[in-house]
């Protein structure tokens, strides 16, 4: 064959390969709008669709309260069989539904009521939603909206305002007539001390930027429970340690001198709690700091919600309450998860004051999945990273679009997947090689109010997946007093940072080569033993442990028992071409513990909070862990996660959904002011390949260097590389060196 006929052959042989990727990208993007989130266009169809029904009688809910108005809505999600058999099978798309959440509070006994609505794009019906325990969802549990929020704080304004010229005197700030020095409230929850209540602390602090970091030593509880505000009423109020059981009781004891009063340092024109920098700094400011870049174009590829990236593919969604969710995540077209997802994020304060020994904040009642806000560029992740917008409706009467909330990117690590140095030890080498460590980042973030939580999915090139959680954010801070020392450290004269503990729950549903798994932890034992070689002698050494796990009860690990070292998912009817199990496994990066004493009060909200992992047979009944109604009610939750493994079902041979509880105890501190950084507080975990591959499959990587000496002298090497020598004036203006050897000077 001559040149010219090969060159042919070659730009055929290209195309071809160019059109096959072409097709099987359009494949994967096809079956991954099965999870895709609604769109703008749906959301408004749904909207249109339930306020043409008259019997529901719905109005806008950023206009009216206590009135019958849709809260939230998304896709529902079809049942996992339905869609493995459109995935695997060729089986029909299953129908695209909305799930449809509906306050009906214009009514003798107001509720709640959840609906599908269906079928997009041509919707027709729509129905209640039950579930397994077909439970009324009380209407006390529901989230705060815009409007009680807006109501909440002119009826708390009307019922302090013999208070004024004590918040004045106390803080320099004032609600009324303020300009640029005005008060405002922060509530938090739970709202109230049992089922069916609905009454909230409230503190009291200055309005500047920073303003969770600026209590003035004023709290007070709102009784808001009925549909009516005017009936609302202020139950009791705490100032500077004491409590008063009206606002007429405690102006009463100020102005008689009964009580030790607060007089705060006026700190507004320079506050503490700003981003601005102070102090000095070493780095030169007239230089930036690196960047990524991507001098041949990105090596991944997004297709709507579908990703593609060395040998990784997956469709990504966002729930509205719980946030980032990953699915079908396929390598080399061989599943190892049905679905990776946030479930839930809490953080459970103590302290002296009310507002702190009351704050337990469960974040997805707080539409943690929407409260993902526009990334930046270049801080919040590389400039160059592909931003997508998305789209929620929840809380609103139109959807809303938050622009460039998710980001995806490739990056290098900057520590070597692999490498090795292969001395001669003599002052030589015969072999050097390495293999670049780049990583495929998914991410969000969540400001639910004063944290910033940082969502991250990473997917490796040796087929493993770290899931990671890195908090920032402002503290929740209330005023000093010299019991608050109980509870955490003195961040500024009159602030405590009040300890917290943060937990999320993951739901893991790992389906290794198949949705015939089984669950077996690995730990070691020592054993002692003849020496086979010296009889007189013993040796001691360790072995492993192996423990089938047959029963969900089994496979519930508490917080405070041992967990095994290795926790690992097979498929025992697949194996590897050396016998082994095809399997992953869990690895823990936590520092978690339970947040309250089992059964006690609030803690049945979150019983998930009691296990660090708990593995359940999958079921569409048990979708979630929690819901947005347990906030409300933790007391009486409309999901009771013990009920997950209550049952004690076999998981042998079944389809298996792993359920993962990380976290850590933040006992705030004085570098946490202004703002909580991120180094040392990530936490996460890892799905790792255990026997999955017959080898390491980045061995397929081409971001492989091999470096050989081809002379004795070590003057002249070969260097193997397959990917471009020299990539631009990004990253170097020189080819790659080296040379290995090493003498004494």
């Amino acid at each position: 064959m001559d040149l010219k006929a090969l060159l042919q052959l070659l730009i055929l042989m290209s195309v071809v390969r160019v059109a096959h990727f072409s097709i099987s990208s359009s494949k994967g993007r096809y079956m991954a709008s099965v999870f895709s989130d609604l769109t703008s266009e749906e959301m408004t169809s749904v909207q249109t669709f339930l306020m043409d029904q008259k019997q529901l009688n719905l109005v806008p809910i950023r206009s009216h309260f206590g009135k019958n108005s849709i809260f939230m809505m998304e896709l529902n999600l079809p049942k996992k069989q339905d869609v493995l058999n459109f995935l695997d099978y060729n089986g029909t798309k299953p129908k695209r539904e909305a799930k449809v959440v509906i306050f009906f509070g214009d009514q003798v006994k107001p509720n709640i009521t959840e609906y599908i609505v269906g079928p997009l794009p041509h919707l027709y019906y729509y129905r209640p939603l039950t579930t397994k325990e077909n439970k009324p969802i009380r209407f006390e549990s529901r989230p705060m909206t815009y409007m009680e929020y807006k109501k909440f704080q002119k009826r708390l304004l009307e019922l302090i305002k013999e208070l004024d010229h004590i918040l004045v005197e106390t803080s320099g700030f004032s609600f009324n007539n303020c300009s640029s020095r005005c008060l405002r409230f922060t509530s938090i929850a739970p709202w109230g001390l049992n089922s069916g209540e609905r009454r909230s602390w409230s503190i009291v602090q200055k309005d500047v930027e920073g303003y969770f970091l600026h209590p003035i030593g004023v709290e007070i509880l709102l009784n808001h429970r009925s549909l009516n505000p005017k009936e609302w009423t202020i139950e009791k109020i705490w100032y500077n340690g004491q409590y008063f059981d009206s606002v007429k009781e405690l102006v009463r004891k100020y102005e008689k001198n009964e009580l030790p009063k607060v007089q705060l340092s006026d700190d507004s024109q320079d506050p503490y709690s700003t981003f601005m920098p102070r102090g000095e700094f070493k780095t030169k400011t007239d230089r930036s700091g690196p960047n990524i870049c991507e001098p041949q174009a990105k090596r991944y590829q997004v297709l709507g919600n579908y990703v593609e990236y060395t040998g990784w593919s997956f469709a990504y969604r966002v729930h509205p309450s719980a946030g980032l969710q990953i699915f079908d995540i396929q390598y080399n077209n061989e599943r190892i998860a049905y679905e990776v997802s946030l479930q839930e994020a809490i953080a459970f304060y103590s302290g002296a004051t009310p507002a702190g020994m009351q704050t337990q904040y469960i974040d997805s009642s707080w539409g943690m999945g929407t409260d993902h806000y526009e990334l930046a560029k270049g801080i919040d992740c590389p400039e160059g990273a592909t931003y997508q917008d998305l789209y929620s409706y929840y809380d609103t009467d139109k959807p809303l679009r938050y622009k460039n909330a998710l980001c995806i990117f490739e990056q290098p690590t900057g520590v070597p997947l692999r490498r090795h140095f292969d001395s001669n030890h003599n002052g030589g080498y015969s072999f050097y090689a390495g293999v670049e460590n780049q990583v495929l980042v998914v991410r969000t973030t969540s400001t639910v109010y004063n944290y910033d939580y940082i969502w991250d999915f990473l997917f490796y090139q040796n087929g493993v997946i770290e899931v990671k959680m890195s908090p920032s954010g402002y503290i929740h801070a209330t005023f000093f007093t010299p019991d608050g020392l109980q509870f955490g450290n003195r961040v500024q004269s009159d602030v405590l940072g009040n300890l917290h503990t943060h937990l999320v729950n993951y739901k893991v549903d790992l389906d290794i080569a198949g949705t015939e798994n089984n669950f077996e932890t690995i730990d070691l034992k020592y054993e002692n033993i003849t020496n086979p070689w010296s009889p007189d002698h013993f040796i001691v050494q360790s072995r492993m442990d192996r423990v089938p796990r047959s029963s969900e009860r089994q496979a519930a690990f508490r917080f405070g028992s041992h967990v095994p070292r290795y926790l690992a998912f097979q498929n025992p009817n697949k194996k590897n071409k050396w016998g082994h199990q095809k399997s992953y496994r869990i690895q823990y990066n936590s520092y978690a513990h339970s947040v309250l004493p089992e059964m006690w009060a609030e803690e049945k909200g979150v019983s998930w909070s009691r296990y660090s992992l708990a593995v359940t047979q999958q079921k569409d009944s048990e979708q979630s862990s929690s819901s947005i109604y347990i906030q409300g009610d933790p007391w009486d939750p409309t999901v009771y996660f013990e009920n997950f493994i209550s049952d004690n079902e076999d998981i042998v041979n079944k389809d298996l959904v792993a359920w993962v509880t990380v976290g850590f105890l933040h006992i705030p501190h004085t570098e946490d002011i202004p703002n909580t950084s991120t180094p040392g507080n990530s936490v996460g975990f890892f799905l790792r390949p255990f026997n999955f591959f017959d080898e390491d499959p980045s061995v397929a990587s081409r971001d492989t260097v091999i470096v050989r000496p081809t002379d004795k002298g070590f003057t002249k090497v070969n260097i193997q590389r397959w990917t471009p020598e020299v990539i631009g004036q990004c990253v170097s203006d020189k080819p790659f060196r080296y040379n290995g050897t090493y003498v004494s000077d």
